[in-house]
């Protein structure tokens, strides 16, 4: 009875060594919960990172909305002041041209009574023949002030790019012959590229853009060379005119398409602001920059809206509008 006794333990001694126990945790506990506590840590810093990533991108995303914002207040600005400028060049144009048409008729007559007398009244004669270039002068002066006054509404049709190129180097070939100009076609080389666009307003922007390259490069000795390309990316079509005159001085870049800004000596400064109102009716862009082929030179550029569809003569006045990319 004592030995049995001896070897059982009392009920407080066994409470007491539960208590003990349960009171200290144990080491694999400790460690799991220092785990957990990691991994939060390392999901809030990951969420952080990718909160202050998106915060830059959406920084960098304003600016570059404030900045398009900013540049398409500008050419609306832009348009409304043309707009305005070409309603008031108009009626001083329709003021002018009556005038001026008197003049012509009253030179004519006078040139015609003095038909056959020009051995005895030279000086009248000399006079006569002046007035009546002047007049003529005058009245291609009055029709680019009506041109550009006029409202542009485009009536577009699918056109090759390659056919519209052509069309303007055959009505320009004598002046480019005469200015002894290579022309380096590089359009051929996308001959299926199509451009949506009204066929004669395409031509005349085109055709002014290469008469004045043709200008510039008989100001300058040496290699004269024009060249004409069509490339196609994703904002559409780019039709550029590049030269190897003298360039374009960066201080008159911002004024260049201007109306009545002219550097030359001649001219009316109507050219570019003409194209550039084309462009603008086609909801397309126009540019300008130093020759990238060449040490010399300015590089004019027209993009305009692509086009998928079959594409129609650019002579043909039956043309119909195409679907744009």
């Amino acid at each position: 009875m004592t030995s049995t006794t001896e070897q059982l333990e009392s009920p407080a001694a066994v409470n007491e060594d539960r208590m003990v126990s349960s009171s200290q945790p144990s080491a694999p506990t400790a460690t799991s919960e220092a785990e957990g506590l990691a991994e939060i840590i390392h999901a809030y810093n990951q969420v952080t990172d990718r909160l202050q990533k998106s915060h830059e991108v959406l920084q960098s995303e304003v600016v570059r909305l404030r900045q398009e914002l900013a540049s398409a207040d500008a050419k609306l600005q832009r348009s409304k002041r043309l707009s305005a400028l070409g309603e008031m060049a108009a009626g001083i144009a329709h003021e002018v041209r009556n005038p001026l048409a008197a003049i012509q008729l009253y030179t004519s007559m006078i040139a015609e009574d003095l038909q056959g007398h020009a051995e005895q009244f030279p000086e009248p004669v000399r006079c006569a023949r002046k007035i009546a270039s002047a007049v003529r002068g005058l009245d291609g002066i009055v029709g680019d002030v009506l041109s550009f006054a006029r409202e542009i509404e485009p009536a577009p049709a699918a056109l090759l790019a390659a056919d519209v190129f052509e069309r303007v180097l055959a009505t320009h070939a004598p002046a480019i012959l005469t200015a002894n100009v290579t022309v380096n076609k590089l359009y051929i080389d996308t001959p299926d590229l199509s451009v949506l666009a009204d066929p004669d307003m395409l031509h005349r922007a085109l055709l002014n853009l290469i008469r004045n390259a043709v200008d510039a490069m008989t100001l300058v000795s040496g290699r004269r060379e024009l060249t004409l390309d069509a490339r196609e990316d994703e904002s559409g079509l780019t039709l550029t005119v590049a030269d190897t005159g003298p360039g374009v001085d960066q201080g008159t870049v911002d004024r260049l398409f201007n109306p009545f800004f002219t550097t030359r000596a001649t001219g009316t400064g109507l050219g570019l602001a003409i194209v550039h109102r084309i462009v603008d009716a086609h909801g397309g862009t126009v540019g300008v920059s130093d020759n990238p082929d060449s040490d010399r030179g300015a590089a004019f550029t027209l993009c305009l809206p692509a086009c998928r569809i079959t594409p129609v003569d650019p002579a043909d006045e039956t043309a119909f509008a195409g679907a744009c990319l």
